[in-house]
């Protein structure tokens, strides 16, 4: 069979906060363990993940405080919508988050939900988090990049 093409955005959900909040050191790709009612809301993007985080408890990954919204055809089969869903990631992960974790004070939280081949997927980031003055810098930089990009467009449209 003929590899089909994806058409549009594969990406479900994005959590802008956690950039904003965290400095990300390091990015993993989970998958997560759904019930049937969870996938077809979640294709549906009704998703938000504004205080998630990762709990890793007895050996296994749990993504908490995730709101998938509960599927209008779900009827008596419809999920608990903040209820804690299991991430799939190799046992070495695991333990290599865990001891970060604890180690160097930092966090896991969800960076985005995404389809890769018909499947949810969750991009995970290890982050530290930043302090008020940190965010004002990153504001900064943000800032005088997009004057800078926007003096060169004005230039070269002048110019022209």
């Amino acid at each position: 069979m003929a590899k089909r093409e994806h058409k549009g955005d594969n990406t479900l959900a994005t959590n802008r906060k956690a950039r904003h909040d965290y400095t990300i050191l390091e990015t993993y790709e989970a998958g997560i363990k759904l019930l049937g009612t969870e996938v077809k809301s979640c294709r549906a993007r009704g998703i938000a993940m504004t205080d998630a985080y990762v709990k890793i408890d007895k050996g296994q990954a749990w993504l908490l405080n995730v709101h998938i919204a509960s599927y209008e055809q779900g009827g008596i089969f419809n999920h608990d919508s903040k209820r804690p869903k299991q991430l799939l990631l190799h046992r070495r992960e695991i333990l290599k988050l865990a001891q970060q974790i604890s180690q160097k004070g930092c966090t896991v939280v969800p960076l985005s939900f995404y389809l890769k081949h018909g499947l949810i997927k969750v991009s995970l980031g290890l982050g530290k988090g930043k302090t008020f003055g940190d965010k004002r810098d990153t504001l900064r930089q943000k800032q005088s990049t997009m004057d800078t990009k926007r003096a060169i467009r004005e230039a070269t449209r002048s110019g022209s």
